[in-house]
């Protein structure tokens, strides 16, 4: 434990302008970040007597090694780089809202020639109009049926879209009226976008206008005598009230707003939201989160909107925003959402009437989801808490192992072997934190040499991360550790947002201890945070550890890749497993690492020169949890071997061609229509494709000259002869 005196900084050293704080680790590891109208009062606070500081805060300041500061110009620049570095560093005391599932959206991929509805989940993507959250994505299919007996927007895959152009017949919504069949040119894409719009209009809650327009038609249609088209008018009436009935009107003034609503104890907040579009409850979600900070109702607020608004634009964020308390600055917060908007919106609390009344509603959800969670975790910390102190005494740790890493191998019959590193903290698996490795030390079955490689090569990187960070150099008693600690800040560029006029002093990073770190590119406010796989690739970016294209940059805060050492490593296996693990962290020099081996035939837990397994109680909650943790990295291990075997089985003759990418490579296939083709063409015609120059084309004809061609196939079910159609993996 630190004590905060170590690393506090000198009296005046902090400036009293706007500003964002944040606290280190020892490991140089961002653990908080926060903001304040005045660096020097906020900063000073944290390093008062620790009996006067809220638990929360008395753990964080003695977890911390350093503080450091940024000065901005503005209120708003402050709210922006607080949020962009709460989204790049994750740090662990930030009240963070995290969802336990993706909500379902009803979505409409207008940047599409043909713009599709479909359900998505995930990320948003640009140019797709987006409805929603639901909470299930039956509901959503439910109102999309409803729907298209008026709108008859395309709904199929790209793939059946392309089939059906191709055939000239359309799918079976196209025979029954439920959709506007353009892949074979019933409607132009003018008309059809033109359906896909006035979808879009009507789910934003302009639905008088098409409702009067069909019940006008209807009483046409009925006036000239052709009660069918009128019968079907009325239906397709009918089927727009129904849709319109799924969500209840709540607000008579067809108000746009989000409610936000929070219910908190002492260690937890749940938080609910209700989307309102034209009056009518669009969509509904919330999340939990643990209150790893000392924070109050508008603290949690303010967290909330930063995580909900931080990656929307224009319409995604409502005109109206209400909310049970206001933040600390509610103007300041108020400004940052309207420049996400593009307009004003308001902030606030809503004090009487059926905003009041739907804010209890909303209210009511967030304690009743305060409960549930509750009462589900009531249990699952202690039951952890156990697991832990159980693996603890079998293994005679010194302590609970908070971090445990398990390894696997994973092979079919000695081709294509991997291995699989998984990590859990705390008993709960931490999947960011999960690597996977390529065996390259040699070729075939050994899972004993596989071991030994991938637990020398993981940590052989923890001891780079250790020299690289200085953790083993030793420092003069007379020299701090960082070397005398700056002061002042430098003058520079004025942050991008800021507002016209003199320039302000620009944003300035001053460390207290430890290593010098470079000022920050404010030129990144307000946008996402790079992508993790940059600089730290993420267990599913398809490359190894070792083959990561470039190293993190010293002291940025980012949770590096093998820098934290666990205090139990399990293998998947038995005694030589164990053994193999064991001796490649000795030819390392690592002594303060347990390790430990489970055999999947009696789940007998086994040690490092010891001939009889430990051998644990079925009933006991350490047993299980080493079960689970040797389960997730026999799951992570195969599905990268299964991944990684489907590749190499679809790879095809254009795959060895040095240089010629994906993109290259699907255009060859587009412009001669199969490989079959590609084989038969000369060098000049394969010139002619875009992007493929003579040396290239000379290397695509090799190489399918050197490869035979594959007898044809043929569908079982048409007796069709099927030509080839894919150069690669796709």
């Amino acid at each position: 434990m630190a004590d905060p005196s170590s690393y506090r900084p000198k009296p005046g050293q902090i400036p009293d302008s706007p500003g964002v704080y944040r606290f280190r680790d020892e490991h140089r590891r961002v653990i908080y970040v926060g903001k304040a109208k005045n660096l020097r009062q906020r900063v000073a606070n944290y390093f008062q007597d620790l009996a006067g500081l809220h638990p929360r805060t008395r753990t964080m300041v003695t977890t911390a090694a350093s503080v450091e500061w940024t000065v901005v110009s503005t209120e708003v620049e402050a709210l922006q780089l607080e949020y962009s570095w709460i989204k790049e560093f994750d740090p662990r005391f930030n009240v963070k809202y995290r969802d336990d599932k993706s909500y379902p959206y009803l979505a409409v991929t207008l940047n599409e020639e043909f713009p599709r509805v479909q359900v998505m989940r995930g990320a948003k993507k640009k140019g797709v109009r987006y409805f929603g959250p639901y909470g299930h994505a039956w509901a959503i299919r439910e109102t999309v049926d409803l729907m298209l007996r008026v709108f008859p927007v395309r709904t199929c895959s790209a793939g059946v879209f392309k089939n059906a152009a191709r055939t000239g017949r359309p799918c079976l919504l196209g025979y029954i009226g439920k959709c506007s069949a353009p892949c074979v040119g019933r409607v132009t894409p003018e008309e059809h976008r033109e359906l896909a719009e006035d979808f879009c209009a009507f789910m934003t809650g302009r639905t008088g206008t098409y409702i009067r327009r069909l019940e006008k038609d209807m009483m046409q249609a009925a006036e000239e005598m052709e009660y069918e088209r009128a019968a079907r008018l009325r239906d397709d009436a009918e089927a727009l009230k129904r849709a319109m009935e799924k969500s209840a009107v709540v607000l008579a003034d067809a108000t746009d707003a989000d409610l936000i609503a929070v219910a908190e104890d002492e260690l937890e907040a749940a938080l609910q939201i209700f989307h309102v579009r034209g009056g009518r409850v669009r969509g509904q979600r919330g999340w939990v989160t643990d209150k790893v900070e000392a924070v109050d109702t508008s603290g949690l607020v303010e967290h909330a909107l930063q995580q909900l608004y931080g990656e929307e634009r224009g319409d995604a964020v409502p005109k109206e925003v209400l909310v049970p308390a206001l933040p600390e600055d509610p103007e300041a917060v108020s400004q940052w959402l309207a420049e996400r908007r593009g307009s004003q919106v308001s902030l606030r609390v809503p004090q009487r009437g059926d905003k009041k009344d739907l804010m209890a509603t909303v209210q009511r959800n967030a304690q009743q989801a305060l409960g549930l969670h509750k009462t589900k975790r009531a249990s699952d910390l202690t039951t952890r808490s156990r697991a832990l102190e159980e693996i603890a005494e079998a293994l005679g740790l010194d302590s609970a192992p908070l971090r445990i890493e398990c390894y696997d191998i994973s092979h079919l019959q000695g081709d294509d072997v991997v291995a699989s590193m998984v990590v859990f903290e705390d008993g709960l698996a931490r999947k960011s934190e999960y690597r996977r490795f390529q065996i390259k030390g040699f070729e075939g079955q050994d899972d004993v040499r596989s071991m030994h490689e991938v637990i020398g090569r993981r940590f052989k990187r923890y001891l780079q991360e250790k020299e690289r960070t200085g953790e083993w150099e030793e420092q003069p008693e007379d020299t701090p550790a960082g070397g005398p600690a700056p002061t002042g800040s430098a003058p520079g560029p004025t942050p991008t947002g800021s507002a016209p006029g003199p320039a302000p002093a620009a944003p300035a990073t001053v460390p207290v201890s430890g290593p010098a770190s470079a000022a920050p590119d404010l030129s990144t406010i307000g946008t996402a945070a790079p992508a993790p796989g940059t600089a730290d690739p993420a267990p599913g970016d398809g490359a190894s550890p070792e083959d990561a294209r470039a190293e993190p940059r010293e002291d940025d805060g980012r949770p590096k890749r093998f820098a934290y050492p666990p205090q139990l490593v399990v293998v998947d296996g038995g005694q030589p497993q164990v053994a193999a693990a064991r001796r490649a962290l000795d030819e390392l020099g690592i002594d303060d690492i347990a390790v430990c081996g489970l055999a999947k035939r009696l789940e007998e837990v086994w040690l490092p020169d010891d001939d009889d397994p430990v051998v644990l109680p079925r009933s006991s909650e350490g047993l299980y949890l080493l079960q689970r943790v040797r389960d997730e990295a026999h799951r992570f291990a195969i599905t990268y071997q299964r991944a990684k075997r489907a590749k190499r089985i679809r790879s095809g003759p254009l795959d060895e061609v040095s240089g010629l990418g994906e993109t290259r490579k699907q255009a060859l296939i587009k412009h001669f229509g199969s490989v079959k083709k590609l084989r038969q063409a000369t060098i000049d015609e394969i010139c002619e494709v875009p992007g493929i120059g003579r040396r290239t084309a000379e290397s695509v004809a090799a190489a399918l000259a050197s490869t035979a061609p594959a007898a044809p196939a043929v569908n079982t079910a048409t007796g069709e002869i099927m030509e080839e159609d894919d150069g690669g993996s796709s």
